[in-house]
């Protein structure tokens, strides 16, 4: 094990965002890359609008807002009261500075820029020195099975705020997508000392990205540590509709609660798991089946939560 070598964080938004902020603050650049979530793109508007990507980057930048945990901070929505007036789209909302990176992206797009080169520029245009990289530059697109049939991702998730009962998942595209240069680069690297799953939704924003081929058998075959936050607090997600989908999709939850559910999801892929302290309860069933187990807070609230656990989790791959 390469005790000081290279860490690749898997993520989606909001929390996995934190996360990648607190690795990003306690590792060099040079040492870290970021896989982002590209399940929750779409097309809005004559944009294309990429969520996690975009949390990712602006909490890396210090730009997120906190408050709504989502989107940048001091926004303005001037933009959007004009497009109601208008009779535009305005279920989904682009706050005037946020439209910014939208705009910037989708004109590199146009011009037959990859997702990874965009993404790098704009991140290294904010000063970001590690590298986040888009799980694949080809489209993969969530879509959730429901009650009234398969929804597009952000119709379900923002359109109709998770009300429709889940019955499962499909990434379209995930079958001819490839993964992207810098996430296979990372995965090749001699030096790869750990593999962090960040504590992102398990079924909408990490399996679109184990979707797409070759890269759950990479991961696997991957000689570190591979580390999972589990995305649960006390058994309930702190943002998202995690608990709802558990509830609808996953069988009930037996010795271990609620992180077994999330053990069991990821299988072979963990050798640890990081859960919070009001679980401890599951800790003993979780090492019983064979995973090795660290108990801390996990609440991120401020930086330095952030980068707490960030270290703790680099402790536990054994990565300084």
């Amino acid at each position: 094990m390469n005790a000081r070598g290279h860490v690749l964080a898997l993520s989606g938004g909001v929390g996995g965002a934190k996360l990648a902020a607190g690795l990003a603050a306690v590792l060099p650049p040079e040492r870290l890359t970021i896989a982002v979530n590209t399940g929750d793109d779409f097309e809005h508007l004559g944009l294309t609008v990429c969520p996690d990507i975009d949390s990712v980057v602006y909490a890396l930048a210090g730009l997120n807002d906190s408050v709504r945990g989502w989107g940048v901070a001091d926004e303005s929505w001037q933009m959007m009261a004009m497009l109601r007036r208008l009779g535009g789209e305005d279920w989904f909302n682009l706050g005037d500075r946020d439209l910014a990176m939208h705009l910037q992206r989708s004109e590199g797009l146009r011009r037959g820029e990859t997702l990874s080169t965009v993404t790098a520029r704009l991140a290294a245009t904010l000063g970001i020195g590690a590298a986040v990289v888009p799980v694949s530059d080809d489209p993969v697109r969530t879509q959730v099975l429901t009650e009234a049939g398969w929804l597009d991702f952000q119709r379900y998730f923002v359109g109709e705020q998770c009300r429709p009962v889940a019955r499962g998942f499909r990434f379209a595209g995930a079958e001819r997508a490839r993964i992207a240069p810098g996430l296979a680069a990372a995965l090749a690297r001699d030096d790869l000392a750990g593999i962090v799953l960040c504590p992102s939704n398990p079924y909408l924003s990490i399996d679109p990205m184990l979707a797409v081929p070759g890269l759950r058998d990479a991961l696997l075959a991957a000689k570190c540590p591979r580390i999972a936050v589990s995305p649960l607090i006390g058994g309930q997600a702190v943002k998202g509709p995690l608990a709802k989908l558990i509830a609808e999709i996953a069988p009930k939850a037996g010795a271990g609660g609620g992180n077994a559910l999330i053990a069991n999801h990821y299988g072979a892929l963990l050798t640890h798991l990081v859960i919070d302290r009001s679980d401890d309860a599951d800790a003993g069933a979780l090492r019983a089946g064979g995973l090795s187990v660290t108990v801390t807070a996990t609440l991120m609230r401020e930086n330095a939560d952030r980068e707490r656990l960030a270290r703790e989790v680099l402790k536990a791959a054994g990565v300084e």
